[in-house]
């Protein structure tokens, strides 16, 4: 696990999108994990800047993300399929057919075997990741078995707080998602995690020197080959 500590959130996101602009040339087919949630929107805006400065191309990619909430249609501006082709897709030249997010409407045992069959079908270059500041990845809440495959989950109460400010009241926040496993997750070539704000500190420090324990999800990634955890000083603040 390499953990790089930036000054401030622009360099980190800076240096972040310069590495996928650089892994993305290497390999222009290459298969990536997208997060969704404020913590990579900084990220997406480098990369749209980067394909209209014609620094990379994304035509030949394709995407798998993370979660969908259950119950939101992909046309409803909350849900995680609006958000990728707001944020993301409608501004680069990837094939919308190439991006893979579970369905927030099918019967959740048809959305979970439907995305997981074309998961399983890929090999993840590269997961992006952001933090819970309960240590969940994914919507992998505490709790959640290490050798778990996509799944329906209830959403901690911390999450839904966390992702309130995505919606106009708490109360419109699903309290459920279909959600990448962490098995899944784990068997991706290379990941990337992003972390900043001091409220994310306490799980930091326990993803990264904390046992491995189930109720604390991301701990798990000190057992994968390849994780680079990207941190401000503020997400940073208890390793030091």
């Amino acid at each position: 696990m390499k953990v790089e500590i930036f000054k401030d959130k622009e360099t980190l996101y800076r240096s972040v999108s310069d590495f996928y602009v650089k892994a993305i040339n290497e390999k222009p087919n290459m298969t990536l994990g997208l997060a969704t949630g404020t913590t990579p929107i900084p990220l997406y805006k480098n990369l749209i800047e980067s394909y209209k400065n014609k620094q990379v191309s994304f035509k030949d990619i394709t995407t798998f993300n993370l979660d969908e909430y259950i119950g939101l249609d992909k046309t409803h501006k909350a849900s995680y399929a609006y958000f990728m082709k707001n944020q993301l897709f409608d501004h680069i030249d990837i094939k919308l057919e190439n991006t893979f997010i579970p369905s927030g409407i099918l019967e959740p045992q048809v959305a979970i075997s439907e995305f997981q069959k074309a998961l399983d079908a890929h090999q993840v270059d590269i997961q992006l990741l952001g933090l819970g500041s309960n240590g969940h990845i994914g919507f992998n809440e505490p709790g959640t078995p290490f050798n778990s495959t996509t799944h329906q989950t209830d959403l901690a109460l911390s999450t839904i707080e966390d992702n309130s400010r995505m919606f106009e009241s708490i109360k419109d926040v699903p309290t459920q998602s279909i959600t990448m496993g962490i098995q899944d997750i784990m068997r991706a070539s290379k990941i990337i995690l992003i972390a900043t704000g001091k409220q994310k500190a306490e799980a930091v420090y326990g993803m990264i020197h904390g046992p491995v324990d189930e109720n604390l999800p991301a701990s798990i990634l000190q057992k994968h080959n390849d994780v680079v955890i990207y941190l401000d000083e503020a997400a940073a603040s208890k390793l030091k």
